[in-house]
């Protein structure tokens, strides 16, 4: 096959999965935008983040047939999110969910505006530990690693999906990272990026 077919292959490709997650709705009914000013609507948002979680599981290889899976569940947004998804997925299948057990596998719900905290501030302190900021880590996961916490929240709300607003104390650090975000997007996803590309 020569390049230039490849390449229009190739194109042709990523045009199909841009209108697979895009919809005319996504223009007039916007519930969410990308730093790249791609819009959704509600259906191809939970579509995406369903996608997503999917990708993350698969990338950084998480969960298998067979495995036991231990989550908490105090109620916050993050934690619902992640029930529902494990379930939406895992629990007809191969897989064994256990909640607030602490058995096999243990599911964290650390988005990336959490593990960004954590890598600033052990960064600071000269206290990297790994199993604080890597999405696999021994029998830690985190399945929400790729996702910030304002497409989380989103997600559990346009779900409906019943959860406690738990008061988190946040440092310095943590409101200077979230100062950050709002000036210049992508600063936590770039924080957990280099940390991959440095630690993982």
């Amino acid at each position: 096959m020569s390049n230039e077919v490849a390449n229009k292959n190739q194109i042709i490709f990523k045009r199909r999965f841009f209108y697979l997650i895009m919809c005319k709705l996504c223009e007039t009914k916007t519930v969410y935008e990308f730093t790249n000013k791609r819009k959704l609507c509600k259906n191809c948002f939970i579509r995406w983040f369903q996608k997503k979680f999917l990708y993350t599981l698969r990338k950084f290889q998480m969960i298998k047939n067979g495995d036991i899976i231990s989550y908490k569940d105090r109620g916050d947004f993050r934690e619902i999110v992640l029930e529902e998804l494990l379930k939406k997925f895992f629990e007809n299948g191969n897989v064994r969910l256990i909640k607030n057990k602490g058995f096999g596998k243990i599911a964290l719900a650390d988005s990336s505006d959490i593990v960004s905290y954590k890598i600033l501030h052990r960064l600071i302190e000269e206290k990297i530990n790994s199993k604080e900021i890597l999405p696999v880590e021994g029998k830690i996961i985190r399945p929400l690693y790729l996702f910030l916490d304002k497409e989380i929240l989103l997600y559990a709300r346009l779900r409906k999906l019943k959860f406690k607003k738990i008061p988190e104390k946040k440092s310095k650090i943590s409101t200077f990272v979230d100062e950050m975000e709002k000036k210049h997007p992508e600063v936590k996803h770039s924080v957990v990026r280099s940390c991959l590309e440095i630690y993982g």
